[in-house]
C-alpha cells in the first residue's frame, strides 16, 4: 500500500506543486489537500492519511495552533513545509518540539533545475515520516539539568561526537540539557540544510548550560563547548599542536549528505582514538555506522539509542546490527550513561 499523504497549505500553486511532485515518487500518494487546518480536520477524519504536510502560515489557524492541537488530539507524522529565514527556522524549530518529524523548505517556483532534487529529499522525508512514532514532546525544562553531584565531567583530552538526523534536533536538546557545564568538548553532525543550524546552535544555546555554535573552523574544543556542524559542509576532528579544533570540509557528500555523521565519526576515530565517546541519535537511513564503528574499533566509547525513544530507528539499529554500540540506551538515560561511564574511566574510554 502507498503512503498515504495529506497536503496542508494555503498556496493553491504550492498544493498543486507538491501534489504533482508526490504522486510521481513511487510508493507515495495524495490522498488529499487542504487550504487551512478546518478544512485539513475533516479530510483527516475522511481520509486517514499516513503523513500530513503543514505550512505554518496559514488563515483561520496557524500551522502551529494546529500542530499543537493534532499531536494532543490525534498524534500522526507529521513534515513542516518552511521558509528558509531565520524567523522561519525558529518556528520550525518550535514545531519540532510540539511533536513534527521533520521539515523541508517550501520548493522554489520557477526553477525546474532544482525539483528533481527536491523530490527526492521530500520523498525520503515522507517515506521516514511514515515510519515514525511521533510524540508531543514536553516543554523545555530550565537550562542544564545536571545536578552538583555530575561534576567532575572536566577534562580538555576526552571529546563527544554527536550524530543525528530525523528526530534528532529533539534528541540533541535533551542530551545537551542533561550535561553539565564542563562537560568535554563536543561536535554535533545533525542532517539539516543551510540556513537552520545557526539558529539550532543559538536555540540550543539559550536551551542548555553549554555554551553552543554553529562551527566556523579552526575553533578550539574546549569543556563545556558544543560546534554544530553547518548545513552543507562536513565537520572533523583534528589537531593543531596538542590541542583538538574544529575543521570544515567541502568534499563530496557520503551516505548522500553533507555534514555526514560518518566524516564525523571516522576523523574522531583517526584523531581521538580511545579519548573520544560516540552517540548515535534517532534518523533514517544508515549514515554514521560505521564511523561509529571505527570509533569502537579505535578504543572509544559508544553508545546507540535505542528503537522505544527514536522517532525513527534507522541510524542507530544499522550501528546496533554491526556491533558499533558499546551500549544501548533509551534517550531519557543517555545523558546519564555518558556520564557514569566518564565517572567510571577517568583516564579512558576502553570497553
Amino acid at each position: 500500500m502507498p503512503i498515504k499523504v495529506l497536503i496542508v497549505d494555503d498556496s493553491a500553486l504550492i498544493r498543486s506543486l507538491l501534489t504533482q511532485i508526490l504522486n510521481h515518487q513511487e510508493g507515495i500518494a495524495v490522498v488529499g489537500a487542504a487550504p487551512d487546518p478546518y478544512a485539513a480536520r475533516e479530510l483527516i477524519k475522511q481520509l486517514n492519511p499516513d503523513v500530513l504536510t503543514l505550512d505554518v502560515e496559514m488563515p483561520r489557524m496557524d500551522g502551529l495552533e494546529f500542530l499543537e492541537k493534532l499531536m494532543r488530539l490525534r498524534p500522526m507524522p507529521v513534515v513542516m513545509i518552511s521558509s528558509l529565514t531565520e524567523e522561519g527556522s525558529e518556528i520550525t524549530f518550535r514545531a519540532l518540539e510540539l511533536g513534527a518529524v521533520d521539515f523541508i523548505a517550501k520548493p522554489k517556483l520557477g526553477i525546474q533545475a532544482g525539483l528533481e532534487a527536491y523530490a527526492e529529499t521530500i520523498a525520503e522525508k515522507i517515506r521516514a515520516a511514515a515510519q515514525a512514532h511521533p510524540r508531543p514532546i514536553a516543554p523545555a525544562p530550565p537550562a542544564s539539568r545536571a545536578s552538583p553531584a555530575q561534576a567532575g565531567f572536566v577534562g580538555t583530552e576526552k571529546v563527544l561526537m554527536i550524530a543525528a538526523s530525523t528526530g534528532g534536533t529533539e534528541a540533541i536538546r535533551e542530551v545537551l540539557q542533561g550535561l553539565p557545564p564542563d562537560a568535554p568538548g563536543i561536535l554535533i553532525a545533525q542532517h539539516m540544510p543551510p540556513g537552520f543550524t545557526r539558529s539550532f546552535a543559538q536555540r540550543m544555546d539559550r536551551l542548555t548550560g553549554l555554551t553552543v555554535r554553529e562551527a566556523q573552523g579552526g575553533e578550539r574544543l574546549l569543556p563545556g563547548h558544543v560546534y554544530i556542524a553547518p548545513g552543507d559542509a562536513h565537520l572533523c576532528l583534528a589537531r593543531s599542536g596538542a590541542n583538538y579544533v574544529t575543521e570544515l570540509s567541502q568534499a563530496p557528500p557520503v551516505n548522500r549528505h553533507r555534514p555526514s555523521c560518518d566524516v564525523l565519526f571516522d576523523s574522531a576515530a583517526r584523531t581521538a582514538g580511545a579519548n573520544a565517546f560516540g552517540l548515535i541519535l534517532t534518523g533514517m537511513g544508515k549514515d554514521g555506522a560505521a564511523g561509529l564503528l571505527a570509533m569502537r574499533q579505535a578504543g572509544a566509547w559508544t553508545l546507540a539509542q535505542d528503537e522505544a525513544s527514536c522517532v525513527v530507528y534507522g541510524m542507530p539499529k544499522e550501528a546496533a546490527q554491526i556491533g558499533a554500540a558499546c551500549d544501548i540506551a533509551p534517550l531519557e538515560q543517555i545523558a546519564e550513561r555518558l556520564l557514569a561511564q566518564w565517572q567510571k574511566n577517568g583516564r579512558g574510554n576502553r570497553v
